[in-house]
């Protein structure tokens, strides 16, 4: 059993809570810009202590709304300026945040507030309305439903004008560390989604320690544009974090528009899972296809990965230098100038990034930081720290925390991220501890740095009829990184040997097609039967298969002519495959691969 802890850097505060690091935060630089709002074709500035004030004014009309200390409150919107004035304001009346995915079923938003126990919710748009009012019959505890698009949220302001500052103030310093902060219910991935009580302590500690550990991405100029869901733990957190250290945050929940954003928001970091690292690449490489440089945009990748490479190492050679600069000129300016030029970092979690992507924004300037962590972990357990990275680990453990690597090879932690409880379910609890270490479900190993490598997820380790072990990220993430390929789902549990499951990214299709000669208005189900779309996949199979043995190796495939989305129930909201939901729906596709029942198509090699 391997270990790895590293201490904290800042003194435990068992009293503090949230509100806290907005506090000190409006003491230190009361004139700080923390947030740009979209405004016409730039962005509005809102300083810390105007934030404060924001905050201050809607937790008034929270109280006078009868939000008590302690009552759990639901939110389902997009990632925007008013998520997180909510979530403070929130913590100012003394009430708890319980998200709700904005793409969540009316099934999923009743389970939520049901389970949760939720008083009241907050809405964004007419898409949520209509989500929650087809279960609003049975969610009779609700007393109040307020729109944001509806301008509830100044009209809560305005109705707390007579709410004394001392009020405020007493219910703000009410909670403790221990004492819940947020009720975040897991994606689901294998089954109900459980509830995870994430502590002040868990915010308040693990901010102050990363902010430390990451100060040269946290700086004083420090800005960043947040896409990705708010209502998922990582985001959160972010959001917390870059209060707590001054960062300058802007958001933009409409990814057609991310481009453009960043061009003007020019942010020095970025927040991203792996898929929209991949899209940034598949992109870049169609669109230079279909100008005819698609030779020299794959030599100037290749050369980018070998420049990296060949810099961890030490030593980069006259020739590659010389050869990594001409594309440096011809190609990489004009792509770091697409993310606004200034961007210097990119974390990455949810999902292991390839390390062939890892190198090539690396050479690009932006360096990577792969991190790890769940929601039971408030986010990050571990990270790559600035000029100590190590691309295809997610790095040492952040300061407070610890990683140990179980006997069978299962990742547990300990520290200050792991949360306090699974909502009203003891036994649940207790299962995920062994001797006060969480255990996360996940294998991983250990090296002698204390660096964090992840092999794939416990659950989902797929045994063969002929007893093989087989992790199916490895294959996975390697057939992604094609342009082709959306989602590829491995099976073969207990059958004789490994087989796929494909799904086409449909951004890319007709660009794919055009640029190889094909049809570019093929449907899926046509796509599915073509034989250049056939054969393309069949690469990014092989390419799969170079990471593993023969006995681990995808033998068969079948293209699926769908895709697989949140709305169809094959995807989590951070864009992970629900294994279990797509293995049951499509059980007839499954079988077909193994019942030698003509499919529609299988893998060339046999």
């Amino acid at each position: 059993m391997r270990e790895s802890a590293i201490p904290a850097l800042v003194p435990a505060d068992p009293e503090a809570n949230t509100t806290d690091l907005l506090i000190e935060r409006v003491r230190q630089t009361p004139d700080k810009v923390l947030f740009g709002i979209p405004e016409g074709d730039g962005w509005r500035d809102v300083t810390a202590a105007e934030f404060l004030e924001q905050v201050t004014a809607l937790a008034k009309g929270f109280v006078a709304a009868g939000v008590q200390p302690g009552d759990k409150v639901g939110i389902m919107s997009r990632t925007r300026y008013e998520w997180v004035l909510v979530d403070f304001a929130m913590w100012f009346a003394g009430g708890v945040l319980v998200p709700v995915y904005e793409t969540s079923s009316p099934s999923q938003v009743l389970w939520n507030l049901t389970d949760s126990g939720a008083m009241s919710v907050i809405l964004e748009s007419r898409t949520h309305y209509a989500a929650f009012d087809e279960v609003a019959g049975e969610l009779p505890n609700i007393r109040n439903v307020w729109k944001i698009d509806l301008g509830d949220l100044d009209e809560l302001a305005e109705s707390g004008a007579d709410v004394p500052d001392e009020e405020i103030e007493r219910r703000r310093r009410i909670a403790k560390g221990s004492d819940v902060a947020t009720l975040i219910y897991s994606s689901g991935t294998m089954g109900k989604p459980k509830g995870v009580v994430l502590t002040h302590s868990n915010f308040v500690e693990l901010s102050r320690n990363a902010a430390r550990a990451l100060d040269y991405v946290l700086e004083d100029d420090a800005s960043t544009v947040l896409f990705i869901t708010i209502a998922h733990v990582f985001a959160r957190f972010i959001s917390v974090v870059s209060v707590h250290a001054g960062v300058r945050v802007g958001h933009q929940a409409d990814t057609k528009l991310l481009m453009e954003s960043l061009q003007s928001f020019r942010p020095t970091f970025l927040l991203m899972v792996p898929r929209v690292f991949e899209k940034v690449y598949n992109t870049a490489e169609q669109i230079a296809e279909s100008g005819g440089k698609g030779r020299i945009f794959r030599a100037a990748a290749d050369t980018a990965v070998q420049y990296s490479e060949a810099k961890a190492k030490g030593k980069v050679g006259l020739g590659l230098n010389l050869k990594f600069k001409l594309f440096d000129a011809l190609v990489f300016r004009t792509l770091k100038a697409k993310m606004g030029g200034r961007v210097k970092y990119a974390v990455s979690g949810s999902a292991p990034l390839s390390t062939r992507l890892g190198h090539f924004f690396n050479a690009l300037g932006v360096e990577i930081l792969e991190g790890y962590g769940l929601t039971e972990t408030t986010a990050p357990v571990s990270v790559n720290l600035p000029g100590r990275y190590k691309i295809g680990t997610v790095g040492p453990a952040l300061p407070g925390n610890a990683i140990r690597i179980a006997d069978d090879g299962e990742i547990e932690i300990k520290g200050v991220c792991v949360f306090r409880e699974y909502w009203r379910n003891p036994e649940l609890t207790q299962e995920a501890f062994d001797d006060g270490w969480f255990r996360t479900g996940d294998l991983g190993s250990l090296d002698d740095d204390g660096y964090l490598s992840i092999t794939g997820r416990k659950k989902e380790i797929i045994v063969t009829a002929g007893g093989k072990n087989v992790a199916p990220a490895v294959l996975e993430d390697r057939a992604r990184s094609n342009p082709l390929i959306d989602q590829i789902v491995v099976v073969g549990d207990q059958r004789p040997f490994i087989g796929a499951l494909v799904t086409l990214d449909t951004e890319m299709l007709p660009v794919w097609l055009k640029n190889n000669g094909q049809d570019e208005n093929l449907s899926l189900a046509e796509a599915a039967q073509n034989e250049a779309v056939l054969a393309e996949v069949q690469k990014a199979i092989d390419h799969a298969n170079e990471a593993v043995s023969r006995a681990e190796s995808i033998r068969k495939f079948t293209i699926l002519p769908t895709q697989f989305t949140e709305a169809s129930g094959h995807l989590t909201p951070k864009l992970s495959i629900k294994r279990n939901v797509i293995v049951k729906d499509f059980a007839a596709e499954i079988d077909a691969l193994y019942e030698g029942v003509p499919t529609r198509q299988m893998s060339l090699q046999g």
